[in-house]
């Protein structure tokens, strides 16, 4: 007989590349403004050295390599932000940056799906900004590749709606560092294994309507291909 007063939900997890064993995830982080000509584009009077700030997606709202994602409710800006995410496998607190990317089990490359004219009226009204952020099916990510066949390498990200390209820069144009946001992050929540980080997106956002066709690369790592569908 169950403990429970109603089913628990299933574990979400994600594919690895190369086996058949999945990465279970328990938190998704993201990373605010980490790219200088995004800062920019977003705001042109933004400090560049501002330190990293996070908000969070619900783990279920990740999908996977192939999805059709139905245009969100409320919105009428559905926007990209491709994105490297790492997925700890070592947990800690107050990790220093030295000792980062130790704790990084898998890479993948990953979207931020955001509700931007949601996200800007949340800053407008200084409200946090996960009604713009953390909706249904807000964060699809490729197949992971673990840390130990990817390595920490510098790598060149990009993304092309319908064949056309939009984003493409590298991870060397962070302002943080991955290594940089695990050991800040650190300092606000104990990280654990399971957790998924998206380290922020470069500049060239921009707007999405169903149909379109979404492919986002990073060196090194298995694509990620979604359709933009019509409202659930």
């Amino acid at each position: 007989m169950s403990d429970f007063v109603i089913d628990p939900p299933a574990q979400i997890s994600l594919a690895v590349s190369g086996t058949s064993a999945r990465f279970p995830v328990r938190r998704v982080y993201c990373v605010g403004r980490n790219y200088e000509k995004h800062v920019l584009e977003m705001n042109e009077g933004a400090d560049l050295r501002d330190p990293p700030f996070f908000f969070q997606k619900p783990a279920d709202a990740m999908v996977h390599d192939g999805a059709t994602v139905p245009y969100p409710p409320m919105t009428s800006d559905l926007q990209h932000e491709v994105e490297l995410a790492a997925c700890i496998g070592v947990g800690g607190a107050n990790i220093s940056v030295a000792e980062a990317l130790g704790h990084v089990a898998c890479y993948a490359i990953s979207i931020d799906l955001t509700r931007r004219d949601l996200q800007f009226r949340a800053r407008e009204k200084s409200w946090p900004w996960e009604m713009g952020k953390s909706f249904d099916c807000s964060a699809p990510i490729g197949p992971l590749v673990p840390a130990s066949v990817a390595g920490h390498e510098v790598r060149t990200i990009s993304l092309s709606v319908n064949g056309i390209e939009r984003q493409k820069s590298d991870t060397a144009h962070m302002t943080w560092s991955v290594a940089e946001v695990i050991s800040k992050l650190s300092e606000q929540y104990r990280l654990e294994a399971g957790d998924v980080i998206l380290t922020g997106t470069p500049e060239g956002v921009g707007v999405l309507v169903p149909g379109d066709v979404v492919i986002a690369t990073a060196t090194g790592l298995p694509p990620l291909t979604i359709t933009i569908g019509d409202p659930a």
